[in-house]
């Protein structure tokens, strides 16, 4: 080895190599699968606690394919969110800083977008923009603050683990979730 080699230094070290187009879009098709999940498994347990609730007044009704589609959807636009990177601003504070930031701004663009497809919606189907206003929460100003709630709360792990992700690397956090804790840390518990 020469001396050259043996004295470069970390910062001095050749950069590592371009990820392939290919890796980087199996990458993003995986970031995208985990966040189609999480949108999945939330909005089909407001599903679920939708038909809970009509089923308590007579009504035999259950829309799984309102949970699947906009998964699918609002996948797509967390992808962008997190393209973004709103809270990168906070990381040098305390984790709770950025998990709450980055929940409250997805909960607001995630009602926007919601508001906005349904009134283009309406449009299509010839409805007023008046008329093509969904009613959130079951309506008004109460009923679109207890659908943000909601929403919020329900962020909050995501962006918890996500945050997590970025100051341990994504690699510990998955051996800290899935894996033995003395794998993960390298050392055997008592």
């Amino acid at each position: 080895m020469s001396d050259n080699a043996a004295n470069m230094t970390p910062a001095a070290a050749p950069p590592p190599r371009e990820h392939s187009l290919k890796q980087r879009a199996v990458a993003e098709m995986q970031r995208f699968f985990v966040l189609f999940l999480y949108l999945w498994v939330l909005f089909a347990m407001f599903v679920l606690n939708e038909g809970i609730v009509l089923r308590e007044h007579g009504i035999g009704f259950t829309a799984q394919g309102f949970a699947v589609f906009n998964a699918l959807v609002l996948a797509k636009v967390m992808l962008m969110f997190e393209a973004f990177d709103p809270g990168r601003w906070l990381r040098r504070r305390p984790l709770i800083y950025p998990i709450l930031y980055e929940a409250f701004l997805l909960t607001i663009l995630l009602l926007v977008f919601h508001i906005v497809e349904k009134v283009i919606e309406g449009l299509i189907h010839g409805k007023t923009v008046a008329e093509s206003l969904p009613s959130i929460g079951g309506g008004g100003l109460v009923g679109l603050v207890r659908a943000a709630v909601i929403m919020f709360v329900a962020l909050v792990p995501f962006f918890g683990f996500r945050n997590l992700s970025i100051v341990l690397g994504a690699d510990k956090l998955t051996a800290l979730l899935f894996h033995s804790t003395s794998k993960a840390s390298g050392s055997r518990q008592a």
